[in-house]
């Protein structure tokens, strides 16, 4: 299992979800954020923003799922500017539904 983690503008946000949606995974976690990257914030006239507002989406996924939603992640939220955002993926050793008691990838 692995977890997505997606950091991208949140203009994006609803159009990534639509698509995750659309294509068979509905279950993510969202929320917002601020941070910077390598331009180190943005100038706009006189003022000088640090950080800037992104969205975050969590996405556990099966192995074999994770290529297809960091393709849609980047199709759908690719603007080609700078600041679209990073997808970074990692290994998840144990997930555990709450509710039932379930272990590993039934609980997805």
């Amino acid at each position: 299992m692995k977890m997505i983690v997606a950091i991208l503008r949140p203009d994006r946000l609803k159009g990534v979800e639509d698509r995750l949606k659309e294509a068979g995974f509905p279950s993510l976690t969202e929320f917002s954020v601020r941070g910077r990257g390598r331009q180190k914030g943005i100038t706009i006239g006189d003022m000088h923003y640090e950080k800037l507002p992104k969205s975050c989406l969590l996405i556990a996924a099966k192995d074999g799922d994770v290529k297809t939603i960091t393709g849609i992640v980047t199709d759908a939220g690719k603007t080609g500017h700078i600041g679209d955002g990073k997808i970074f993926v990692i290994d998840v050793e144990e997930a555990i539904r709450i509710r039932t008691g379930e272990q590993g990838e039934a609980t997805l």
